[in-house]
């Protein structure tokens, strides 16, 4: 799946063919809002770009919120109280709590907006209208192949921490973290949650809120429980750096390798680096842009945007980025990365 694709796929030719027809509404008459996990994580400030460049382009209205911390459930919900009451005609959401934002998601599919769920997944997938995201577990399996491929034979011994996001295990974290374990080699249980794996190469878990201080904490409290982590597992970028600060604190910046996910410019430099030694590049300039082009269908047409072939998501495409590659693991390298990267 390439990163990129055009509106047709979206909608496909007969929604295409419908657009000025009905005549429901006009772009003037048309608002959409973005509410992000934060408005700092440079993937979410992407995101913002895109989704602005884009509304003013087809002439939409576009608010943005953003929760004050990555977890800042009641600040989403605020939000989309507040598009409710605006009359927007759409809301693209990155929800911090997966579950909990269902309820107010479905109060305004009720009040007739649509909603997208940008990134991750809401739980159940179908609570929103449409997903426009990175096939957030073959990201997962992407870099856990790479790190077993890494190690070789030794893969069969390694210390592995995992630094996920939250304790209320939003989908997008359960899934890059099932998504690495089933890559590298692990029994995954029930793959709609981490914590209940009994692989003895598992170190433990810990949690970042998607943040570098969260990831510095987290890898220091795992460090303290297994001080031989050889491989780290990072839900994004910013944790990724963290880790590797705490790391470099006690002089084993050397000897552990450390995966993400994300794909932004910073952390494609350190994959250039040697600082990170592979990560999962995602598009939110693509999830945003598409998702207001999908609020503009919908307002003009009442036809929502279609999951990819076999999928409950459209998805927007994902690279595995080193500098390091292995046998069997497609890649493309730093190089190529700071051509794709965001941030």
């Amino acid at each position: 799946m390439k990163a990129r694709q055009s509106i047709t796929t979206l909608f496909g030719a007969t929604a295409l063919g419908l657009v000025g027809l009905a005549g429901t509404a006009s772009a003037a008459d048309i608002s959409a809002c973005l509410i992000t996990k934060t408005d700092t994580n440079p993937f979410f400030v992407k995101m913002k770009e895109g989704a602005t460049a884009k509304a003013e382009e087809l002439g939409i209205s576009l608010k943005a919120y953003a929760g004050k911390i990555d977890g800042d459930h009641e600040s989403q919900v605020a939000a989309i109280e507040t598009c409710i009451a605006d009359g927007a005609k759409g809301i693209l959401i990155t929800a911090s709590d997966t579950s909990s934002i269902v309820s107010s998601v479905q109060q305004a599919r009720d009040a007739g907006l649509v909603v997208i769920a940008l990134d991750t997944e809401l739980n159940p997938t179908d609570a929103a209208d449409a997903t426009f995201a990175t096939d957030n577990f073959l990201a997962g399996e992407l870099i856990g192949k790479w790190a077993a491929g890494k190690l070789g034979d030794a893969a069969a011994d390694a210390k592995i921490g995992f630094l996920d996001l939250a304790v209320s295990q939003p989908t997008v974290g359960v899934q890059r973290d099932q998504g690495f374990m089933q890559g590298f080699g692990i029994d995954i249980k029930d793959p709609n949650k981490w914590g209940d794996e009994d692989d003895p190469r598992i170190a433990g878990h810990d949690v970042t809120q998607g943040n570098e201080e969260g990831g510095r904490k987290a890898m220091e409290n795992l460090l303290a429980k297994e001080p031989f982590i050889n491989v780290v597992y990072t839900i994004n970028e910013p944790a990724a750096a963290g880790a590797y600060e705490a790391l470099k604190a006690i002089g084993r910046e050397n000897d552990v390798i450390i995966v993400s996910v994300d794909g932004g410019c910073p952390g494609v430099k350190n994959i250039a680096d040697g600082t990170l030694g592979a990560t999962a590049q995602q598009y939110p300039l693509d999830m945003a842009k598409f998702g207001i082009e999908a609020i503009k269908a919908w307002a003009e047409t009442g036809e929502a945007p279609k999951p990819t072939e076999g999928k409950a998501f459209f998805d927007t495409g994902v690279k595995l980025i080193t500098d390091e590659p292995v046998d069997g693991v497609e890649s493309i390298d730093s190089k190529m990365g700071m051509d794709l990267c965001w941030g």
